[in-house]
This record gives C-alpha cells, sequence and structure tokens, in this order.
C-alpha cells in the first residue's frame, strides 16, 4: 500500500508539471496535466494547452503508440475528468471508451457540471478510481479556478511596489503626472510582466490612470495581454490616456452612460460603498478567472479593509522617499520570499 502510493505519488508530481505548462493560456478552464502508465513506465502524457481545445487526458492518450496496452495501464490526472459536453467531449468516456482500468485523481472538479460526476460515471463503467492524490498540491495549483467556482469572483492579486522605508509614491503635483515612480528595478519589471501573462485581468483606480498613465499590458515578456480594467466614477480622464488607444480590450467602470468603441467598453456602477463587489460580480459572468489590482492605495486599501484579495505581492525596492504616499497595511502569511538583484518581491496570502 505505501510503496504504491510513493507511486501514484511520483507520476501526480509528474501531471502537476505538466499541467503548469498551461498557465495563461487555459482561462477560463483549470490547468491540467495526465500522465498514463503501463508497468511502471511512461507511455503517454499530456496537458489541457489551450481554451477551447483538447484537454489534457485527450492529449495523453494520442500519445500513446501502442492503445491496446490502454487497456492495462494507469492514467493519472490532476483534476477529475470531465463529465459533461462542453467545448470538447467528456474526457471520462474517453477513459471508458478506451477501458482504463485504473484512475488516480488529485482532486475533485468545483465547476457544477462536473463535481463528482466524472468520478462516479468511472466508478460505475468499472474504473478503479483512486480519488485525492497530492491533494494539496492539485489545489493550490488550481487555486484561481477554485476561488472562482467557490466564491463566483476572480482570485485577487494585490501588488505594488514600495521603497524601503514604507512609501509607494512621492506627492506628485500635476506636472509631474504621466510616469510611474520608479521604486525597484528591471528584473523586477521583467517579473511584473511575467505574472500580467499569468492573469486574466489588471484593474487601476482613477488616480493610477491619470498619474502614472499606464498601458497595463506586457512587454518584457512573452505572453497574452490581461484585460485592462479601469474605474472612473465620474467619466473624467482624458481621452488621450494610454488605457483609452483602443490598443486592447478595456473596460471603464464608471457612474456614467457613455458610448462604447472598439476594444473600450463602457460599464455603469453605482458608486455605493458596494462598487467593488459589482465589478468582480461583472467579472465573474465574464468569466475572468484572476484579476490584478495593480493601485493606487485608495483602491488597494479599499480591497484590504473589505478583505476580499487573496495574494499580496510587494515588490520592494532599497531606496527610501523619507515622505510621500504610504504603502497599504495589511495583515497576511509571508509564503515566499524572491531576491531579484537589489530588490525583493514578498509574496502573502491573506489569513
Amino acid at each position: 500500500m505505501g510503496r504504491q502510493f510513493d507511486v501514484d505519488e511520483k507520476f501526480m508530481m509528474r501531471a502537476i508539471e505538466l499541467a503548469r505548462l498551461g498557465m495563461g493560456s487555459v482561462s477560463p478552464n483549470p490547468m491540467v496535466g495526465c500522465v498514463i502508465v503501463y508497468n511502471g513506465v511512461v507511455i503517454g502524457e499530456g496537458y489541457h494547452a489551450e481554451y477551447g481545445k483538447a484537454h489534457a487526458e485527450v492529449n495523453a492518450v494520442n500519445r500513446v503508440k501502442n492503445q491496446e496496452l490502454l487497456s492495462e495501464s494507469t492514467i493519472y490526472v490532476t483534476l477529475e475528468p470531465c463529465s459533461h459536453h462542453g467545448k470538447t467531449p467528456p474526457c471520462a468516456d474517453l477513459i471508458l471508451h478506451h477501458r482504463i482500468p485504473r484512475v488516480v485523481v488529485g482532486t475533485f472538479d468545483p465547476f457544477a457540471q462536473v463535481a463528482g460526476k466524472g468520478i462516479r460515471k468511472l466508478r460505475d463503467g468499472g474504473c478503479q478510481v483512486i480519488e485525492g492524490c497530492c491533494e494539496e498540491k492539485c489545489i493550490e495549483l488550481n487555486r484561481r479556478f477554485f476561488t472562482f467556482h467557490e466564491k463566483r469572483r476572480p482570485f485577487i492579486i494585490l501588488k505594488w511596489a514600495q521603497t524601503a522605508d514604507g512609501f509607494i509614491d512621492i506627492d506628485r503635483s500635476a506636472e509631474h503626472y504621466g510616469q510611474p515612480t520608479w521604486i525597484t528595478n528591471d528584473l523586477s519589471r521583467i517579473a511584473v510582466h511575467k505574472m500580467r501573462t499569468d492573469e486574466s485581468a489588471i484593474l487601476v483606480g482613477t488616480n493610477t490612470a491619470k498619474k502614472d498613465n499606464p498601458s497595463l499590458t506586457v512587454r518584457d515578456w512573452s505572453g497574452k495581454h490581461p484585460l485592462r480594467l479601469v474605474i472612473d466614477r465620474e467619466g473624467k480622464l482624458p481621452d488621450w490616456l494610454t488605457l483609452f488607444d483602443q490598443g486592447e480590450p478595456t473596460i471603464v467602470y464608471t457612474s456614467r452612460e457613455m458610448p462604447n468603441s472598439p476594444n473600450l467598453e463602457y460599464k455603469r456602477v453605482v458608486f455605493d460603498g458596494s462598487e467593488i463587489n459589482q465589478i468582480l460580480s461583472d467579472l465573474y459572468l465574464r468569466g475572468i478567472l484572476s484579476l490584478i489590482v495593480e493601485g493606487g492605495q485608495k483602491l488597494l486599501e479599499s480591497f484590504i479593509k473589505s478583505s476580499i484579495w487573496d495574494e499580496a505581492r510587494v515588490f520592494t525596492g532599497k531606496n527610501v522617499f523619507h515622505h510621500g504616499v504610504k504603502a497599504p497595511v495589511f495583515d497576511g502569511n509571508l509564503i515566499r520570499s524572491d531576491e531579484l538583484d537589489d530588490s525583493w518581491m514578498f509574496l502573502f496570502r491573506r489569513e
């Protein structure tokens, strides 16, 4: 029993490695990896590479050269095989079709159309199903997907850069608007752009849009741009801002009725203290799995005070400002710290 558990863990860890290759490309689907093993030897493996295309199980089965071996193999999959017809046929049916006798599953699928139905179908079809192999790691892998379906909102990452003495900006007057205040270094900027490729959307408030004129696109890494979001309560942000260039899809949350343009949508919300929840509900309906909240101070603090966040990524430079705009104060558990030359990235999870 113990030896078989170790073997199962080994192959499930490989499936998790494969699943991560789909990061940034499969949303709003989960990342899924799959390994097929015959007599202790991997004969096929695959992962879900792109939303709307073949699932991990299909890719793994198609990699098996001798399909006759499938009826004597074990299939390892990080997430419960789907049992419904979506953009692709049910993977549970594929497993049953090839008579794969043993299925090892990392964790159940929280999506209502699956949620145990895939495992039940496999068992009813005669498969031996082993559940919960490397379960915590499989849930961690898809923490965005689980948050989306269980809390009905995107997974929220708060992000800011701060000086060694705890400031996120100098006190800027209007003549100094247009460029962000530089706090960290080139390697930190690359890390931020990579993070953007991993997440579905990115949000800034009115003051950040006005002061920094950010593009919120990916330039120092290869990958897709996140959906750009900006809060403009009164609809008074100037139309020459980069966010309004219509180069990438952008949503403006505002109290005013304003006409849409190509790649530029104005979405009305009521600013009555519940605007964050209104925005998150809208993003849920749009299938946005994850959201970076990039500032500024008031917007970040509103998420913190509402306890509506999951991670905080704090990029900290070595320079000091002595005075200016203070960094947000929050309670969180430090999960990881990454040294980025002379700067650091600290990753916190909400308690």
